[in-house]
């Protein structure tokens, strides 16, 4: 049995073979840790791909509604993917990782309390949940952004960072100066670390 499990979250329009590589990478890396990279609940809107939640018509204003409508069945696939790796009550051996929509997705799960996994890696998101926050403290936050992001401002993990650390999580940021709306080869190593520390605290 792996000695930890890593679920990455994709982004919207996406679907879970996107980031099954960056597993792949990881790998070598972290023996004795499993991968494992699920296709969003819903169908795309507007196409091919995924989707956590729908951006038609989406705002600031209905955005944390849309999370909070998103989360049974985001917790039903979570679920589901720790009872295949019998994982069910080793939260402290999880560790999630998001890309965009993925990381929103990520961020409610740890900002909400319902999650308390071993680690969060958040690449290029943004904390989107509606308030009061009742935070998994225990659960450590890497966020990661490219500052060249034209989709979701750097600003975005800023802010969140803030919140996080006023709410009592512990969070470091990465911000990488050239990187737009993707994963970098140093946000990948940066990445890898933490979750190598994650697991191993």
């Amino acid at each position: 049995m792996a000695q930890g499990l890593v679920i990455l979250l994709h982004g919207v329009g996406s679907n879970g073979e996107d980031l099954a590589g960056l597993g792949a990478h990881w790998a070598s890396d972290l023996p004795d840790v499993a991968f494992f990279s699920p296709n969003a609940p819903y169908r795309f809107d507007h196409g091919p791909g995924y989707q956590w939640f729908s951006l038609a018509g989406v705002t600031p204003d209905n955005r944390p509604a849309r999370v909070e409508a998103a989360r049974e069945a985001f917790d039903q696939q979570l679920n589901a993917i720790l009872a295949e790796h019998q994982m069910q009550e080793q939260l402290h051996k999880v560790v999630l990782v998001g890309f965009s929509q993925g990381s929103i997705m990520g961020l409610d799960a740890v900002i909400s309390g319902r999650w308390p996994v071993a680690g969060l890696v958040a690449f290029s998101g943004r904390l989107a949940s509606p308030t009061p926050y009742h935070p998994a403290t225990s659960t450590p936050v890497i966020l990661i952004h490219g500052m060249a992001d034209s989709v979701i401002p750097f600003s975005e993990s800023e802010t969140a960072a803030k919140a996080l650390a006023a709410a009592g999580v512990t969070v470091s940021t990465q911000f990488d100066p050239s990187t737009g709306h993707t994963i970098s080869a140093q946000g990948a190593r940066s990445a890898a670390k933490f979750i190598s520390s994650c697991l191993s605290a």
